[in-house]
């Protein structure tokens, strides 16, 4: 495997100094410790919702732009949740779910693959932001994973020399996927599921490759989830939940569909009369 560039000293504390004084997701110049965190079931269903408006305004025409980028120093809170994902330009998160300016620590990847560097991203957003959920997202027709593939058939050179780096990360998960004869149907099944494969071992080489986030999820305090991006429908399956964080999604989602419906009968009720 090709070996993580790194930075010298000087500058990764200029650019840490610069984060803190012009990010609001720092803990320096805000009273960060005021305020409480929400919870990562909730930062979830917040998630769920937003993408659920994704996909309702893209099957309308009517996608929502942000109206909040002149309120992005006002947001003292930071970012909910922490995203690592694919850096294919179709699956941008804070599109996707219904997000704002500063509402989502972001790191792209091609291939959403973990690394040493993507390891201390997802570090640095835990330890210096009040997000709580971490979540590791794929997408359909993933390039990175096509790429595997074809380097394990054989039959395409990889586009560059550093790709290497990003398919040997995922072909230890994925190649057993290529085994058996294949027609385009089954092909297309099988990358499908060498996506979500992927986004299971990158979500639990981040659990068990840092012991700083390991703690952090063995306390509580931090929950790293799966989840893939469907291209075609817009919609995102969220997977590898604790059954526990399961049941309390699905109870706020009732009592927030039942608070809505009951907002919707008094609407009615109040014009008819």
């Amino acid at each position: 495997m090709a070996p993580e560039l790194g930075v010298n000293f000087c500058e990764s504390h200029f650019l840490i100094s610069s984060w803190n004084r012009f990010d609001s997701v720092t803990n320096s110049s805000f009273s960060m410790a005021k305020l409480k965190p929400i919870p990562a079931p909730q930062a979830l269903l917040r998630l769920v919702q937003g993408n659920k408006r994704f996909v309702k305004n893209r099957n309308t025409g009517l996608l929502a732009g942000h109206r909040d980028s002149r309120k992005l120093l006002l947001k003292s809170r930071g970012p909910f949740a922490i995203v690592l994902s694919c850096s294919d330009s179709r699956a941008p998160s804070e599109i996707l779910f219904d997000q704002g300016l500063g509402d989502l620590f972001i790191i792209r990847v091609a291939g959403n693959v973990v690394a040493p560097s993507l390891i201390g991203s997802v570090e640095f957003a835990a330890a210096t932001t009040l997000a709580r959920l971490v979540v590791v997202m794929g997408h359909t027709e993933c390039g990175a994973i096509q790429a595997t593939f074809d380097s394990i058939d054989g039959k395409k050179a990889l586009p560059a020399e550093h790709v290497k780096d990003i398919v040997e990360r995922i072909r230890p998960h994925v190649q057993h996927l290529a085994k058996g004869k294949q027609t385009p149907t089954k092909r297309r099944e099988m990358l499908r599921e060498a996506v979500r494969v992927n986004v299971l071992a990158s979500a639990h080489h981040l659990r068990h490759g840092s012991r700083f986030l390991e703690e952090k999820v063995s306390s509580g305090e931090v929950l790293i989830v799966g989840g893939v991006y469907d291209i075609e429908t817009g919609d995102v399956d969220f997977f590898d939940i604790p059954p526990e964080t399961e049941a309390t999604l699905f109870k706020r989602a009732t009592q927030k569909t039942a608070t809505a419906k009951t907002a919707t009968t008094k609407t009615a009720t109040a014009k008819k009369s």
